[in-house]
């Protein structure tokens, strides 16, 4: 004897759960996917812009103390107009260091041996160094800054090579990454850099 088989049949409730549940699963993966793609456009424009015109970086080292501590975030700004006094990240040795604008083409400088800093024949009025120092000076003073070219030199003249010395010499404009601008870390100290 053949025992016939019964198929249950969902009921109403059933098939308006699995309706739902369907739907949901639809929506789901159509709001992932927007979701993905709106994060990969925002990561993709912020990776230009922090490229193109806002690098982002870190401090190392204390050539510019006290203006920059190490392990500070900084954000600059692509330019080829500095004056002096600017704060520039520029390449040098596949590294890229920070320093400040002290001159630019054709300015003559001079330093005495007390660490003042003369720009044709006008001593500097230097806020930002808390200590005056000639520093690893190898370079014949008084100095004319050749053309496309800017004199650096760090806050903390004791520690700081830069343009003072032969080994690092001036900056040529290529080189220059851009103007400091903001400090984003850290956020205790957030604000304008000068």
């Amino acid at each position: 004897m053949k025992k016939n088989k019964t198929i249950e049949r969902p009921s109403a409730q059933q098939i308006e759960k699995e309706l739902k549940r369907v739907r949901y699963k639809s929506r789901y993966r159509t709001v992932l996917k927007s979701t993905l793609y709106t994060l990969i456009t925002v990561a993709a424009v912020a990776v230009l812009v922090a490229t193109l015109w806002l690098p982002v970086l870190q401090i190392y080292g204390s050539s510019m103390t006290p203006t920059l501590q190490d392990g500070q975030i900084i954000v600059s700004v692509k330019t080829s107009q500095f004056e002096p006094g600017d704060v520039i990240a520029f390449y040098y040795n596949n590294k890229i260091l920070v320093k400040r604008v002290i001159a630019q083409q054709g300015d003559w400088v001079d330093i005495k041996e007390d660490g003042t800093v003369y720009v044709n024949e006008v001593k500097l009025d230097e806020p930002y160094v808390e200590e005056l120092a000639l520093g690893e000076t190898n370079i014949e003073l008084p100095f004319q800054v050749p053309d496309g070219r800017f004199f650096v030199i760090g806050d903390h003249r004791s520690t700081s090579v830069d343009s003072r010395n032969t080994a690092m010499g001036c900056i040529a404009e290529e080189q220059v990454v851009g103007k400091i601008v903001f400090r984003i870390w850290p956020f205790e100290e957030m604000g304008e850099i000068n």
